[in-house]
């Protein structure tokens, strides 16, 4: 296949950065709402008065940013078409991520709350994917629209990468489930209405079948959201959950008992490619200002650019960056034309290395631009700070590592 941007996505772009310039950045531009996002952007987005909690007029920001996107057509594009979506292919979705994140920091594409004026939905991907009729009808317009949130209750105070471990339990109690336990890093707590908590209901510590996923309001009795801890970048939306003796239904099971851990893999798999566009579109965009800086910035009677000290890291990163878009391109073309499983170790190998050029892309930044760059009036540190996480998220990168080891070795998947 032909791995530069495939025909028909050039217009796609070129309308996304029309629409952004004509709609996206002059709302940016109002009513002092550059305080998000120049060097008062971390403050400006927390109440520390509340936690640390994303203050309201942050999320109405985001919101009324979506709301323009969703009437001009692109915030749905990769959601099926009975959603309103376009039923985009991870391809396109891999070439939009890394050309939004590419333009830099801004309303258009603010990674840190996975706001994008092109949506990523992957909990509205699994209720249409494994819900009942009645669960889509109830949460996938919804979700899309804000009018229900749903957090993803997967990682636990001593488990995390290692899932199958979980401590959290559902038993069954006189025709309900009754779920006890505790979670940890639940994003999106601060404004969800329902949480999607992994219990185990079988089977043994380590074993894969035996989890299974429930959709549990978060007024239920005994579900009790607690610390939202402090992070790398602000403000915190990542709960502590706990739930004691919470009850449910049937009707909460998302999928089949005891399958839950297949769409919490389905949520992380596709997420780990548009991870990787992301970052490496933040990369370039570290890149290519740290070049145009080094040719502005004249020390000892010469541009920076002039210098080998300079040139030769940018060089590095410039052709690793090259070398990986071909690379998250193919993969992701081949998730849409072949198994996922096929190609696991693929999406692991674009998603650690892409999540690590992007910091090391930043911090080059930084360097070059010196006293600058570490400050907040420039985007680089708020780039490597976000980015940061995206080496622990989704599976750890040494998680990735050990999948594509096993891949290599033999041990899964069969030798290469």
């Amino acid at each position: 296949m032909a791995l530069d941007v495939p025909a028909g996505f050039e217009q796609l772009l070129h309308d996304l950065d029309r629409f952004i310039d004509e709609e996206i950045r002059p709302l940016q531009e109002s009513d002092d709402n550059e305080r998000f996002f120049d060097h008062r952007r971390e403050w400006a987005r927390t109440d520390f008065e509340r936690g640390g909690l994303p203050r309201e007029e942050w999320h109405e920001l985001l919101g009324e940013m979506r709301r323009r996107a969703d009437r001009a057509g692109f915030l749905r594009r990769d959601l099926p078409a009975a959603l309103g979506g376009a039923e985009a292919s991870n391809l396109e979705m891999a070439v939009v991520r890394e050309h939004l994140a590419h333009r830099g920091l801004g309303l258009h594409n603010d990674l840190q709350d996975e706001s994008s004026v092109v949506g990523n939905f992957p909990g509205v991907h699994l209720v249409w994917e494994f819900g009942t009729d009645e669960q889509r009808s109830e949460f996938c317009e919804a979700m899309i629209t804000g009018e229900r949130g749903m957090g993803f209750g997967l990682t636990e105070p001593d488990h995390g990468s290692d899932a199958t471990w979980m401590e959290t339990t559902a038993e069954r109690q006189g025709g309900d489930w009754v779920i006890n336990g505790a979670k940890r890093w639940n994003t999106g707590m601060h404004v969800a209405t329902h949480d999607l908590v992994f219990a185990r209901t079988s089977g043994n510590p380590g074993d894969a079948r035996g989890i299974t996923a429930f959709i549990v309001p978060v007024d239920s009795p005994g579900f009790s959201v607690g610390l939202f801890r402090w992070t790398f970048t602000m403000p915190t939306d990542h709960a502590d959950v706990t739930l004691h003796d919470v009850r449910v239904p049937d009707s909460a099971i998302l999928g089949e008992e005891g399958r839950g851990l297949e769409i919490a893999q389905r949520f992380v798999h596709e997420n780990r490619i548009r991870q990787a566009a992301s970052s490496l579109g933040a990369a370039q965009y570290c890149i290519d200002q740290t070049v145009e800086h080094a040719r502005q910035r004249v020390t000892f009677g010469q541009p920076l650019a002039q210098r080998q000290a300079i040139q030769w890291p940018l060089v590095e990163l410039h052709t690793d960056a090259a070398m990986l878009r071909q690379f998250v391109r193919a993969t992701a073309h081949d998730l849409d034309t072949r198994s996922h499983m096929a190609v696991s170790d693929r999406v692991s190998m674009c998603n650690y290395r892409a999540n690590r050029l992007v910091c090391e892309a930043a911090d080059r930044a930084m360097q070059v631009h010196g006293g600058m760059g570490y400050s907040r009036h420039l985007p680089f540190e708020h780039i490597y700070r976000h980015h940061r996480r995206y080496r622990i998220t989704e599976g750890a990168e040494e998680i990735q590592v050990r999948k594509v080891a096993g891949h290599l070795f033999g041990f899964i998947g069969g030798k290469r």
